[in-house]
Protein backbone atom coordinates (compact mmCIF):
# COMPACT_ATOMS: atom_id res chain seq x y z
CA UNK A 1 0.00 0.00 0.00
CA UNK A 2 1.44 3.33 -1.06
CA UNK A 3 0.07 6.51 0.53
CA UNK A 4 0.92 10.04 -0.64
CA UNK A 5 0.04 13.43 0.86
CA UNK A 6 0.59 16.77 -0.88
CA UNK A 7 -0.40 20.38 -0.25
CA UNK A 8 -0.97 21.46 -3.87
CA UNK A 9 -1.64 25.17 -3.15
CA UNK A 10 -4.54 25.27 -5.60
CA UNK A 11 -5.75 22.21 -7.48
CA UNK A 12 -7.17 24.03 -10.51
CA UNK A 13 -4.01 26.09 -11.03
CA UNK A 14 -1.56 23.31 -10.23
CA UNK A 15 -3.00 20.29 -11.99
CA UNK A 16 -5.79 21.63 -14.17
CA UNK A 17 -8.60 19.46 -15.50
CA UNK A 18 -6.48 17.90 -18.24
CA UNK A 19 -3.47 17.12 -16.08
CA UNK A 20 -5.02 15.67 -12.92
CA UNK A 21 -5.05 12.06 -14.12
CA UNK A 22 -1.45 12.42 -15.23
CA UNK A 23 -0.50 13.97 -11.88
CA UNK A 24 -2.17 11.21 -9.84
CA UNK A 25 -0.61 8.48 -11.94
CA UNK A 26 2.84 10.04 -11.59
CA UNK A 27 2.60 9.87 -7.80
CA UNK A 28 2.04 6.12 -8.06
CA UNK A 29 -0.05 5.85 -4.89
CA UNK A 30 -3.16 3.86 -4.01
CA UNK A 31 -4.49 6.78 -1.95
CA UNK A 32 -3.54 10.42 -2.61
CA UNK A 33 -4.51 13.07 -0.05
CA UNK A 34 -4.40 16.66 -1.35
CA UNK A 35 -4.63 19.79 0.79
CA UNK A 36 -5.30 23.46 0.07
CA UNK A 37 -7.27 22.66 -3.07
CA UNK A 38 -8.86 26.14 -2.92
CA UNK A 39 -12.02 24.77 -4.53
CA UNK A 40 -15.54 25.46 -3.31
CA UNK A 41 -18.53 23.36 -4.34
CA UNK A 42 -19.67 25.83 -7.01
CA UNK A 43 -16.22 25.82 -8.66
CA UNK A 44 -15.76 22.04 -8.78
CA UNK A 45 -15.63 20.94 -12.41
CA UNK A 46 -16.28 17.43 -13.60
CA UNK A 47 -12.73 16.76 -14.87
CA UNK A 48 -11.44 17.50 -11.35
CA UNK A 49 -14.18 15.57 -9.59
CA UNK A 50 -14.30 12.40 -11.69
CA UNK A 51 -10.96 10.95 -12.79
CA UNK A 52 -10.81 7.63 -14.60
CA UNK A 53 -9.41 4.90 -12.38
CA UNK A 54 -10.03 6.86 -9.15
CA UNK A 55 -12.89 7.81 -6.85
CA UNK A 56 -12.67 11.14 -5.03
CA UNK A 57 -13.94 12.73 -1.81
CA UNK A 58 -13.88 16.51 -1.29
CA UNK A 59 -14.34 18.86 1.64
CA UNK A 60 -15.09 22.48 0.77
CA UNK A 61 -14.70 25.72 2.71
CA UNK A 62 -18.06 27.16 3.68
CA UNK A 63 -16.64 30.50 4.80
CA UNK A 64 -14.54 31.79 1.91
CA UNK A 65 -14.25 31.07 -1.79
CA UNK A 66 -10.89 29.87 -3.09
CA UNK A 67 -9.71 29.00 0.42
CA UNK A 68 -8.54 25.83 2.19
CA UNK A 69 -10.18 22.58 1.05
CA UNK A 70 -8.97 18.98 0.90
CA UNK A 71 -9.56 16.05 -1.46
CA UNK A 72 -8.80 12.34 -1.24
CA UNK A 73 -8.35 10.31 -4.43
CA UNK A 74 -8.49 6.52 -4.12
CA UNK A 75 -7.63 4.07 -6.85
CA UNK A 76 -10.37 1.61 -7.69
CA UNK A 77 -8.36 -1.09 -5.93
CA UNK A 78 -8.51 1.01 -2.73
CA UNK A 79 -12.20 2.04 -2.85
CA UNK A 80 -13.28 2.84 0.73
CA UNK A 81 -16.38 1.40 2.33
CA UNK A 82 -17.14 4.64 4.23
CA UNK A 83 -16.24 8.32 3.85
CA UNK A 84 -16.99 11.43 5.84
CA UNK A 85 -16.35 15.19 5.75
CA UNK A 86 -15.19 16.96 8.91
CA UNK A 87 -14.09 15.88 12.37
CA UNK A 88 -17.19 16.59 14.43
CA UNK A 89 -19.83 14.58 12.59
CA UNK A 90 -22.02 17.65 12.06
CA UNK A 91 -21.45 17.75 8.30
CA UNK A 92 -22.28 14.18 7.43
CA UNK A 93 -25.30 11.92 7.19
CA UNK A 94 -25.27 8.62 9.04
CA UNK A 95 -25.43 6.64 5.81
CA UNK A 96 -21.87 5.81 4.76
CA UNK A 97 -20.30 7.73 7.67
CA UNK A 98 -17.11 6.63 9.39
CA UNK A 99 -18.35 7.36 12.94
CA UNK A 100 -16.41 7.24 16.25
CA UNK A 101 -16.29 10.92 17.25
CA UNK A 102 -14.75 10.67 20.69
CA UNK A 103 -15.31 12.96 23.66
CA UNK A 104 -16.25 16.44 22.48
CA UNK A 105 -17.97 17.66 25.65
CA UNK A 106 -15.55 20.56 26.09
CA UNK A 107 -16.51 21.89 22.63
CA UNK A 108 -19.65 23.94 22.09
CA UNK A 109 -21.85 23.10 19.07
CA UNK A 110 -20.96 26.50 17.58
CA UNK A 111 -17.26 25.78 18.01
CA UNK A 112 -17.53 22.38 16.38
CA UNK A 113 -19.40 23.93 13.48
CA UNK A 114 -16.72 26.61 13.07
CA UNK A 115 -13.86 24.09 13.21
CA UNK A 116 -15.44 22.07 10.39
CA UNK A 117 -16.60 25.05 8.31
CA UNK A 118 -13.28 25.65 6.49
CA UNK A 119 -13.12 22.35 4.61
CA UNK A 120 -10.06 20.94 6.37
CA UNK A 121 -10.79 17.22 6.80
CA UNK A 122 -11.93 14.15 4.86
CA UNK A 123 -11.97 10.65 6.37
CA UNK A 124 -12.06 7.39 4.39
CA UNK A 125 -12.32 3.91 5.94
CA UNK A 126 -10.77 1.03 4.01
CA UNK A 127 -10.65 -2.72 4.45
CA UNK A 128 -7.07 -4.03 4.24
CA UNK A 129 -5.17 -7.30 4.49
CA UNK A 130 -1.95 -7.04 6.51
CA UNK A 131 1.31 -8.81 5.77
CA UNK A 132 0.21 -11.41 8.34
CA UNK A 133 -2.86 -12.11 6.16
CA UNK A 134 -5.24 -10.61 8.69
CA UNK A 135 -8.17 -8.54 7.48
CA UNK A 136 -8.80 -5.34 9.41
CA UNK A 137 -9.86 -1.72 8.95
CA UNK A 138 -7.72 1.32 8.14
CA UNK A 139 -9.09 4.85 8.53
CA UNK A 140 -7.22 7.60 6.67
CA UNK A 141 -7.65 11.16 7.92
CA UNK A 142 -6.75 13.72 5.26
CA UNK A 143 -6.21 16.98 7.14
CA UNK A 144 -5.14 20.56 6.47
CA UNK A 145 -4.46 22.14 9.85
CA UNK A 146 -4.93 25.91 10.28
CA UNK A 147 -2.05 28.38 10.29
CA UNK A 148 -1.55 30.61 13.33
CA UNK A 149 -1.47 34.17 11.98
CA UNK A 150 0.64 36.38 14.29
CA UNK A 151 -1.56 39.34 13.34
CA UNK A 152 -4.71 37.49 14.43
CA UNK A 153 -4.36 35.97 17.91
CA UNK A 154 -7.76 34.28 17.61
CA UNK A 155 -6.37 32.09 14.81
CA UNK A 156 -3.78 30.71 17.20
CA UNK A 157 -6.56 29.59 19.54
CA UNK A 158 -8.49 28.20 16.57
CA UNK A 159 -5.47 26.13 15.56
CA UNK A 160 -5.03 24.65 19.04
CA UNK A 161 -8.69 23.71 19.28
CA UNK A 162 -8.48 22.10 15.85
CA UNK A 163 -5.51 20.02 17.06
CA UNK A 164 -7.49 18.89 20.11
CA UNK A 165 -10.48 17.86 18.00
CA UNK A 166 -8.22 15.98 15.58
CA UNK A 167 -6.60 14.12 18.45
CA UNK A 168 -9.96 13.23 20.02
CA UNK A 169 -11.27 11.82 16.73
CA UNK A 170 -8.11 9.89 15.87
CA UNK A 171 -7.85 8.28 19.30
CA UNK A 172 -11.55 7.38 19.27
CA UNK A 173 -11.16 5.65 15.91
CA UNK A 174 -8.17 3.73 17.20
CA UNK A 175 -10.03 2.57 20.30
CA UNK A 176 -12.85 1.28 18.10
CA UNK A 177 -10.45 -1.17 16.42
CA UNK A 178 -8.34 -1.27 13.29
CA UNK A 179 -5.64 1.22 12.34
CA UNK A 180 -5.49 4.98 11.75
CA UNK A 181 -3.25 7.11 9.52
CA UNK A 182 -3.24 10.93 9.61
CA UNK A 183 -1.93 12.49 6.41
CA UNK A 184 -1.55 16.15 5.60
CA UNK A 185 -0.20 19.60 6.27
CA UNK A 186 0.06 19.87 10.08
CA UNK A 187 1.45 23.42 9.77
CA UNK A 188 4.04 22.96 12.55
CA UNK A 189 7.70 21.96 12.32
CA UNK A 190 8.10 19.54 15.22
CA UNK A 191 11.81 19.66 16.09
CA UNK A 192 14.79 21.93 15.41
CA UNK A 193 15.99 19.40 12.84
CA UNK A 194 12.75 20.06 10.93
CA UNK A 195 13.36 23.81 10.64
CA UNK A 196 16.01 25.68 8.60
CA UNK A 197 16.28 28.43 11.23
CA UNK A 198 15.06 27.22 14.65
CA UNK A 199 16.62 30.19 16.43
CA UNK A 200 16.66 30.18 20.23
CA UNK A 201 15.79 26.66 21.35
CA UNK A 202 13.98 27.77 24.49
CA UNK A 203 11.51 29.88 22.54
CA UNK A 204 11.39 27.22 19.81
CA UNK A 205 10.04 24.60 22.18
CA UNK A 206 7.63 27.10 23.70
CA UNK A 207 5.59 27.04 20.48
CA UNK A 208 2.04 25.75 21.21
CA UNK A 209 1.96 23.55 18.12
CA UNK A 210 5.19 21.81 19.09
CA UNK A 211 3.94 21.24 22.59
CA UNK A 212 0.86 19.55 21.15
CA UNK A 213 2.94 17.34 18.83
CA UNK A 214 5.11 16.35 21.80
CA UNK A 215 2.02 15.29 23.73
CA UNK A 216 0.55 13.42 20.74
CA UNK A 217 3.45 11.54 19.14
CA UNK A 218 5.16 8.39 20.35
CA UNK A 219 8.94 8.61 19.96
CA UNK A 220 11.50 5.81 20.11
CA UNK A 221 13.93 5.99 23.00
CA UNK A 222 11.73 7.93 25.39
CA UNK A 223 11.08 6.29 28.73
CA UNK A 224 7.59 7.61 29.32
CA UNK A 225 5.15 7.64 26.39
CA UNK A 226 2.06 8.49 28.52
CA UNK A 227 -0.38 6.59 26.33
CA UNK A 228 0.87 8.13 23.07
CA UNK A 229 -0.30 6.10 20.11
CA UNK A 230 0.83 7.86 16.91
CA UNK A 231 4.23 7.88 15.21
CA UNK A 232 5.88 10.25 12.72
CA UNK A 233 6.63 7.69 9.99
CA UNK A 234 9.45 9.68 8.38
CA UNK A 235 11.35 10.29 11.63
CA UNK A 236 10.75 6.68 12.69
CA UNK A 237 12.89 5.54 9.76
CA UNK A 238 15.12 8.64 9.40
CA UNK A 239 15.59 10.04 12.92
CA UNK A 240 18.72 12.10 12.16
CA UNK A 241 18.33 13.11 8.49
CA UNK A 242 19.17 16.80 8.10
CA UNK A 243 17.79 19.26 5.54
CA UNK A 244 14.64 17.18 5.11
CA UNK A 245 12.04 19.83 4.34
CA UNK A 246 8.61 19.84 2.68
CA UNK A 247 7.74 23.55 2.43
CA UNK A 248 9.64 26.58 1.12
CA UNK A 249 8.89 30.28 0.64
CA UNK A 250 8.13 31.08 -3.00
CA UNK A 251 8.77 34.81 -2.56
CA UNK A 252 12.38 34.40 -1.43
CA UNK A 253 13.15 31.49 -3.78
CA UNK A 254 14.38 29.48 -0.81
CA UNK A 255 13.62 26.14 -2.45
CA UNK A 256 16.64 26.57 -4.72
CA UNK A 257 18.89 26.32 -1.66
CA UNK A 258 16.64 23.98 0.35
CA UNK A 259 15.97 26.55 3.06
CA UNK A 260 12.61 25.42 4.39
CA UNK A 261 10.61 23.53 7.01
CA UNK A 262 9.05 20.09 7.39
CA UNK A 263 5.38 20.61 8.17
CA UNK A 264 3.80 17.82 6.06
CA UNK A 265 3.48 14.47 7.79
CA UNK A 266 2.16 10.94 7.58
CA UNK A 267 1.35 9.90 11.15
CA UNK A 268 0.28 6.34 11.86
CA UNK A 269 -0.59 4.34 14.93
CA UNK A 270 2.32 2.64 16.66
CA UNK A 271 1.14 -0.95 16.00
CA UNK A 272 0.74 -0.32 12.27
CA UNK A 273 4.17 1.33 12.03
CA UNK A 274 6.07 -1.41 13.85
CA UNK A 275 4.40 -4.24 11.95
CA UNK A 276 3.67 -2.85 8.47
CA UNK A 277 5.76 0.26 7.68
CA UNK A 278 8.13 -0.49 4.82
CA UNK A 279 9.31 2.96 3.69
CA UNK A 280 8.72 6.67 4.28
CA UNK A 281 10.18 9.37 2.05
CA UNK A 282 9.91 13.02 1.09
CA UNK A 283 9.54 13.87 -2.61
CA UNK A 284 11.24 17.27 -3.12
CA UNK A 285 11.85 16.48 -6.80
CA UNK A 286 8.12 16.89 -7.47
CA UNK A 287 7.42 20.52 -8.35
CA UNK A 288 4.21 22.49 -8.81
CA UNK A 289 3.59 23.87 -5.32
CA UNK A 290 5.42 25.54 -2.44
CA UNK A 291 5.15 22.12 -0.74
CA UNK A 292 6.42 18.75 -1.90
CA UNK A 293 4.61 15.40 -1.53
CA UNK A 294 5.41 12.94 1.26
CA UNK A 295 4.82 9.20 1.03
CA UNK A 296 4.65 6.06 3.15
CA UNK A 297 4.67 2.45 1.98
CA UNK A 298 2.98 -0.30 4.00
CA UNK A 299 3.34 -4.05 3.50
CA UNK A 300 -0.35 -4.91 3.35
CA UNK A 301 -2.85 -4.49 0.52
CA UNK A 302 -6.19 -2.75 0.10
CA UNK A 303 -9.39 -4.75 -0.35
CA UNK A 304 -11.70 -2.67 -2.50
CA UNK A 305 -15.28 -2.09 -1.44
CA UNK A 306 -17.90 -3.16 -4.02
CA UNK A 307 -19.42 0.32 -4.15
CA UNK A 308 -18.24 3.86 -3.39
CA UNK A 309 -19.73 5.51 -0.27
CA UNK A 310 -22.31 8.30 -0.73
CA UNK A 311 -19.74 11.10 -0.20
CA UNK A 312 -18.01 10.16 -3.47
CA UNK A 313 -18.15 13.10 -5.87
CA UNK A 314 -19.55 10.97 -8.69
CA UNK A 315 -22.81 10.87 -6.69
CA UNK A 316 -23.16 14.66 -6.50
CA UNK A 317 -26.30 15.73 -8.40
CA UNK A 318 -24.38 17.83 -10.91
CA UNK A 319 -22.23 14.82 -11.87
CA UNK A 320 -24.70 11.96 -11.39
CA UNK A 321 -27.04 12.90 -14.26
CA UNK A 322 -29.94 14.04 -12.06
CA UNK A 323 -29.39 17.65 -13.06
CA UNK A 324 -29.07 18.76 -16.66
CA UNK A 325 -27.32 21.81 -17.98
CA UNK A 326 -29.36 24.87 -18.90
CA UNK A 327 -27.86 24.95 -22.40
CA UNK A 328 -29.70 21.74 -23.28
CA UNK A 329 -33.01 23.61 -23.06
CA UNK A 330 -31.90 26.42 -25.37
CA UNK A 331 -31.96 26.15 -29.16
CA UNK A 332 -30.50 28.39 -31.77
CA UNK A 333 -33.03 30.68 -33.48
CA UNK A 334 -32.57 30.58 -37.25
CA UNK A 335 -32.88 33.96 -38.98
CA UNK A 336 -35.59 34.26 -41.63
CA UNK A 337 -36.53 36.89 -44.12
CA UNK A 338 -39.03 38.49 -41.76
CA UNK A 339 -38.27 39.40 -38.16
CA UNK A 340 -40.01 37.53 -35.38
CA UNK A 341 -42.58 39.30 -33.28
CA UNK A 342 -40.83 41.71 -30.95
CA UNK A 343 -37.60 41.65 -32.95
CA UNK A 344 -36.38 44.88 -34.49
CA UNK A 345 -35.64 45.01 -38.20
CA UNK A 346 -31.94 44.90 -38.89
CA UNK A 347 -31.27 43.71 -35.33
CA UNK A 348 -28.39 41.45 -34.47
CA UNK A 349 -28.80 37.71 -34.29
CA UNK A 350 -29.97 36.66 -30.82
CA UNK A 351 -27.14 35.37 -28.64
CA UNK A 352 -27.38 31.84 -27.30
CA UNK A 353 -25.72 30.00 -24.45
CA UNK A 354 -22.64 28.13 -25.61
CA UNK A 355 -22.00 30.30 -28.68
CA UNK A 356 -18.45 29.53 -29.74
CA UNK A 357 -15.61 32.02 -29.68
CA UNK A 358 -15.00 31.27 -33.33
CA UNK A 359 -18.47 32.46 -34.37
CA UNK A 360 -18.20 35.53 -32.16
CA UNK A 361 -14.84 36.31 -33.74
CA UNK A 362 -16.35 35.96 -37.19
CA UNK A 363 -19.14 38.41 -36.40
CA UNK A 364 -16.62 40.85 -34.99
CA UNK A 365 -14.59 40.73 -38.18
CA UNK A 366 -17.68 41.51 -40.26
CA UNK A 367 -19.25 44.28 -38.22
CA UNK A 368 -16.60 45.69 -35.93
CA UNK A 369 -13.20 47.09 -36.80
CA UNK A 370 -9.98 47.07 -34.84
CA UNK A 371 -10.00 49.64 -32.03
CA UNK A 372 -6.55 50.83 -33.10
CA UNK A 373 -7.94 51.90 -36.49
CA UNK A 374 -9.75 54.82 -34.81
CA UNK A 375 -6.39 56.25 -33.76
CA UNK A 376 -4.53 55.94 -37.05
CA UNK A 377 -3.68 59.13 -38.89
CA UNK A 378 -5.21 59.50 -42.36
CA UNK A 379 -2.92 58.55 -45.23
CA UNK A 380 -1.53 61.40 -47.28
CA UNK A 381 -0.83 60.60 -50.89
CA UNK A 382 0.89 63.90 -51.73
CA UNK A 383 4.49 63.35 -52.72
CA UNK A 384 4.48 59.68 -51.80
CA UNK A 385 5.50 56.92 -54.13
CA UNK A 386 3.84 53.54 -53.84
CA UNK A 387 0.94 54.70 -51.64
CA UNK A 388 2.87 54.54 -48.28
CA UNK A 389 3.69 57.49 -46.08
CA UNK A 390 4.64 58.57 -42.61
CA UNK A 391 1.71 59.74 -40.47
CA UNK A 392 0.66 63.35 -40.89
CA UNK A 393 1.71 64.77 -37.54
CA UNK A 394 0.27 68.26 -37.99
CA UNK A 395 -3.31 67.00 -37.80
CA UNK A 396 -2.42 64.77 -34.87
CA UNK A 397 -0.75 67.61 -32.97
CA UNK A 398 -3.68 69.95 -33.55
CA UNK A 399 -6.27 67.36 -32.56
CA UNK A 400 -4.45 66.25 -29.42
CA UNK A 401 -3.68 69.71 -28.13
CA UNK A 402 -7.27 70.79 -28.71
CA UNK A 403 -8.68 67.70 -26.97
CA UNK A 404 -6.33 67.65 -23.99
CA UNK A 405 -5.91 71.40 -23.48
CA UNK A 406 -2.59 70.79 -21.74
CA UNK A 407 -0.03 71.08 -24.50
CA UNK A 408 0.38 67.32 -24.81
CA UNK A 409 1.66 65.85 -28.02
CA UNK A 410 0.39 62.71 -29.72
CA UNK A 411 2.69 60.68 -31.94
CA UNK A 412 1.09 58.31 -34.41
CA UNK A 413 2.56 55.21 -35.95
CA UNK A 414 1.13 52.20 -37.69
CA UNK A 415 -0.40 50.87 -34.50
CA UNK A 416 -2.06 53.98 -33.10
CA UNK A 417 -1.35 57.05 -31.00
CA UNK A 418 0.79 57.54 -27.97
CA UNK A 419 0.63 60.70 -25.87
CA UNK A 420 3.56 62.64 -24.46
CA UNK A 421 2.26 64.74 -21.59
CA UNK A 422 3.82 68.12 -20.95
CA UNK A 423 5.93 68.22 -24.12
CA UNK A 424 8.00 71.30 -24.77
CA UNK A 425 7.42 73.66 -27.71
CA UNK A 426 10.71 72.48 -29.17
CA UNK A 427 9.48 68.94 -29.22
CA UNK A 428 6.22 70.04 -30.84
CA UNK A 429 8.06 71.96 -33.53
CA UNK A 430 10.27 68.97 -34.20
CA UNK A 431 7.14 66.91 -34.79
CA UNK A 432 5.74 69.51 -37.17
CA UNK A 433 8.78 69.22 -39.39
CA UNK A 434 7.73 66.99 -42.25
CA UNK A 435 10.34 64.34 -43.10
CA UNK A 436 11.65 64.09 -46.60
CA UNK A 437 10.30 60.97 -48.18
CA UNK A 438 12.40 59.77 -51.05
CA UNK A 439 12.48 56.00 -50.70
CA UNK A 440 12.42 53.06 -48.30
CA UNK A 441 15.39 54.36 -46.28
CA UNK A 442 13.77 57.76 -45.85
CA UNK A 443 10.47 56.16 -44.78
CA UNK A 444 12.22 54.16 -42.05
CA UNK A 445 13.72 57.36 -40.66
CA UNK A 446 10.22 58.40 -39.60
CA UNK A 447 9.96 55.55 -37.09
CA UNK A 448 13.56 56.00 -35.94
CA UNK A 449 12.99 59.69 -35.27
CA UNK A 450 9.87 58.93 -33.25
CA UNK A 451 11.72 56.34 -31.16
CA UNK A 452 14.59 58.74 -30.52
CA UNK A 453 12.17 61.46 -29.43
CA UNK A 454 10.46 59.14 -26.97
CA UNK A 455 13.79 58.15 -25.46
CA UNK A 456 14.74 61.81 -24.99
CA UNK A 457 11.42 62.62 -23.30
CA UNK A 458 10.97 59.46 -21.20
CA UNK A 459 14.15 58.22 -19.59
CA UNK A 460 12.38 55.25 -17.92
CA UNK A 461 12.76 53.99 -14.37
CA UNK A 462 16.05 54.33 -12.59
CA UNK A 463 18.13 51.14 -12.46
CA UNK A 464 17.93 49.24 -9.16
CA UNK A 465 20.83 49.54 -6.70
CA UNK A 466 23.42 46.81 -6.45
CA UNK A 467 23.88 44.80 -3.27
CA UNK A 468 27.21 45.43 -1.62
CA UNK A 469 28.19 41.79 -1.08
CA UNK A 470 27.69 40.50 -4.63
CA UNK A 471 27.57 43.66 -6.73
CA UNK A 472 24.40 42.41 -8.42
CA UNK A 473 21.15 44.30 -9.18
CA UNK A 474 18.67 44.11 -6.34
CA UNK A 475 15.00 43.15 -6.54
CA UNK A 476 12.13 45.48 -5.59
CA UNK A 477 9.59 44.20 -3.06
CA UNK A 478 6.61 45.62 -1.16
CA UNK A 479 5.81 45.35 2.55
CA UNK A 480 2.57 43.34 2.89
CA UNK A 481 2.52 43.01 6.67
CA UNK A 482 0.09 45.31 8.42
CA UNK A 483 1.78 48.17 10.26
CA UNK A 484 3.30 51.61 9.69
CA UNK A 485 5.40 50.38 6.74
CA UNK A 486 2.62 48.48 4.95
CA UNK A 487 2.70 49.31 1.24
CA UNK A 488 6.23 50.71 1.24
CA UNK A 489 8.69 49.36 -1.30
CA UNK A 490 12.25 48.28 -0.63
CA UNK A 491 15.24 46.71 -2.33
CA UNK A 492 16.91 43.46 -1.22
CA UNK A 493 19.48 41.11 -2.68
CA UNK A 494 17.96 39.18 -5.59
CA UNK A 495 19.55 35.84 -4.68
CA UNK A 496 17.41 33.12 -3.04
CA UNK A 497 17.19 32.92 0.73
CA UNK A 498 19.45 30.37 2.39
CA UNK A 499 21.64 29.70 5.37
CA UNK A 500 24.02 32.56 6.28
CA UNK A 501 26.96 30.23 5.76
CA UNK A 502 25.91 29.41 2.20
CA UNK A 503 27.80 31.67 -0.29
CA UNK A 504 25.00 31.16 -2.83
CA UNK A 505 22.41 32.71 -0.52
CA UNK A 506 21.26 36.31 -0.54
CA UNK A 507 23.10 38.87 1.59
CA UNK A 508 21.52 41.17 4.16
CA UNK A 509 21.41 44.23 1.88
CA UNK A 510 18.31 46.39 2.47
CA UNK A 511 17.27 49.80 1.14
CA UNK A 512 13.97 51.64 1.25
CA UNK A 513 12.96 52.57 -2.30
CA UNK A 514 11.49 55.93 -1.29
CA UNK A 515 14.36 57.04 0.91
CA UNK A 516 17.35 55.76 -0.96
CA UNK A 517 19.14 54.95 2.30
CA UNK A 518 19.91 51.45 3.58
Amino acid sequence: MRLVSWNVNGLRAGAGPAGLRRLLDSLGADVVCLQETKITRDLLEEPLAIVEGYNSYFSFSRTRSGYSGVATFCKVCATPEAAEEGLSGLLTKQEGAVGCYGDTQDFTPEELQALDSEGRTVLTRHRIRTSEQQETMLTIINVYCPRADPEKPERGDFKQRFYRLLQARAEALLRAGGHVVIMGDINTAHKPIDHCDPGDLESFWDHPGRRWLDSFLWEPGKDSQDGKCFVDTFRFLHPTQDDAYTCWCNVTGSRHLNYGTRIDYILADHVLVTSELKDAQLMPQVLGSDHCPVQAVLKGVFLAAPRCPPLCTRFLPEFAGTQQKLSRFLVKVERTGLPEKGQKRGGAEPSIVGDSKKRRAGRMQKGQGDLRSFFKAPNSQAGVTGGASCPTTENMIQRTTEDSGNGSVAMADGDGVEEVVGSSNTAIESLRKKPKVGGDGEAKNCGNAAAALWKSLLSGPAPPPQCKSHGEPCVLRTVKKQGPNCGRRFYVCARPQGKPSDPRARCDFFMWADRGNP
